[in-house]
């Protein structure tokens, strides 16, 4: 039997999964990772803290397939995603010249709107895909550099390497050998040109960072260089028993002279691109959803890019090395974290998994609307000042009237993102896939799929940007034989929701939710 490891380092923690030739997982680590909170929107990581919380990982990982009579030696390569946009700054010798700075992290707020204010926003959409937003690395760089005088000098002298977390880590996995990324996370930074598939000069020069030191970008499916590690099984005792770094270390020799073990990397993707992969949204018009705290959409789009019209993100959504396919995304603010809300601070149920009976125990929300804009709306509306709201509440009202409206607006949302993809590709959506926490709610799922007039895929395996990362790594290494025993695998582990509410009563209380989103 042939076994892919897959690395899925993300923002709370990492998860090291081994699965089999017949993509099953066998082997399963997890390890909680630390991240810092400051005032002003600072969210900061430690990149040694990263570093070595994928060490913990992988050693718990590893523990747990050597204790069912496996062997390391019949892993055959590894596929690493990454939580997408953060970066970590450092020198030729792999020392961190920054803390890694976190995806949601907001300082470079004035930074994009004196960009904007400068009419910047057009050419980065045409080169990029996005739009100047603190979500993306470079805006936060570039606060970096306007902070710290020396770490710009240098830049300037060209000293300094720049890369998201997959760089990072495989810059530490193979002691500098290897200084390379994917299309997807280039794509992510707001400094790389989806269209001819290059870091853009203009932008770099641009933004006075031509001498910054950026990684070969490769297909997600490539040889990216082989990680070589000692690993004593004797001290490594199952999850969180022992200290795991002690049992796993990093050879500081290129070669394999010293190490015990040889694991080649042949695969680095973003967690949501991972995801769609792992979902099985190998061809055009097919999407997935992540239902978590917020909601990330993304659409394959084909093999060019689409400029969007209608509120949406184009990026790179996976690649091979016979082909790349793009995608539309787009990112809800508020899913999950309505429903927390309404528990921690209205205490209208103990558990969130209360919250279906409550939806169904009234026929319908009552002309009770709740707009979720805690944090503003994301796509496609993009009205990022609006503030969270209930609307029409009577003394009929019940508080599962008000859990029913919430749970409601999760699907809405859904629905005005895959609404405007499709008018971006004129083209209808062929199946979502959705996946998240939220994905145990069978009234959001009905909802969803009624709304949608399509069914929806649940995949078994809960893990799915790790899935898909395997995916990845077995295609280039050879356990797995191609992307038509992929589809194979994405509908074996799959089933289907179908709807079991009136359409007619969907349509409308949707048509209502548009009026008030535009009102």
């Amino acid at each position: 039997m042939k076994y892919v490891l897959a690395i899925d380092q993300g923002t709370s923690s990492t998860k090291s999964i081994i699965f089999d030739e017949n993509s099953e997982l066998v082997a399963k680590g997890f390890t909680e990772l630390e991240t810092s909170y400051f005032g002003e929107g600072f969210v900061e990581q430690n990149p040694e803290g990263i570093f070595e919380n994928v060490l913990d990982s992988v050693a718990d990982c590893l523990s747990n397939f050597k204790n069912q009579g496996l062997e390391v030696t019949d892993i055959c390569s590894a596929g690493i995603s990454n939580q997408r946009e953060t970066f970590v700054l450092w020198d030729k010798a792999g020392k961190a010249l920054s803390p890694a700075v976190v995806w949601s992290d907001k300082r470079s707020v004035q930074i994009c709107q004196d960009l904007i204010e400068k009419g910047q926003n057009d050419l980065i959409k045409e080169k990029t895909g996005l739009i100047i937003d603190p979500y993306f690395s470079a805006t936060k760089l570039l606060w970096l550099l306007k902070d710290d005088e020396n770490l710009k000098a240098r830049v300037e002298a060209g000293e300094v390497y720049f890369g998201t977390v997959d760089c990072w880590l495989l810059y530490k996995m193979t002691d500098g050998a290897s200084f390379k990324t994917d299309y997807t996370n280039a794509s992510r930074t707001l400094l790389y040109n989806i269209n001819e598939l290059k870091w853009d000069a203009e932008i770099l020069e641009l933004w006075g960072l031509q001498n910054l030191n950026l990684p070969e970008v490769c297909s997600s499916s490539s040889n990216f260089g082989d990680w070589y590690f000692e690993w004593n099984a004797d001290d490594a005792d199952s999850f969180g028993n022992a200290d795991f770094r002690s049992s796993l270390k990093i050879c500081v020799s290129k070669s394999a002279s010293s190490a015990s073990y040889k694991i080649p990397i042949t695969a680095l993707i973003g967690d949501s691109h991972s995801a769609a992969f792992g979902e099985g949204c190998f061809e055009k018009g097919t999407a997935k959803a992540t239902l978590g705290t917020g909601s990330s959409i993304m659409m394959n789009i084909g093999d060019k890019p689409i400029k969007s019209d209608f509120g949406m993100l184009t990026t790179i959504c996976w690649s091979t090395e016979n082909q790349i396919q793009y995608a539309l995304e787009g990112a809800i603010v508020a899913c999950g974290s309505t429903i927390e809300w309404l528990k921690s601070e209205l205490n209208l149920f103990a558990k969130a998994a209360e919250t279906e009976a409550m939806a169904k125990s009234v026929k319908d929300n009552g002309g009770v609307y709740f707009i979720p804009a805690f944090s503003g709306l994301g796509a496609p509306h993009w009205q990022m000042d609006r503030k969270a709201s209930i609307h029409g509440m009577t003394f009929g009202t019940s508080k599962n009237h008000i859990v029913r409206a919430a749970l409601e607006s999760i699907p809405y949302q859904i629905k005005d993102v895959v609404a405007a993809m499709e008018e971006d590709m004129q083209a209808k959506l062929k199946f979502l896939a959705v996946n998240g926490g939220l994905t145990k709610n069978q009234f959001v799922l009905n909802f969803i799929t009624d709304l949608l007039e399509i069914p929806l895929e649940i995949q078994k395996i809960a893990d799915i940007s790790a899935l898909g990362a395997a995916y990845l790594s077995g295609l280039k290494s050879g356990v797995y034989k191609d992307i038509e025993q992929l589809k194979g695998f994405c509908q074996k582990n799959k089933h289907r929701v179908e709807p079991d509410l009136e359409k007619e009563q969907i349509k409308a209380t949707y048509k209502k939710w548009q009026e008030l989103i535009k009102s």
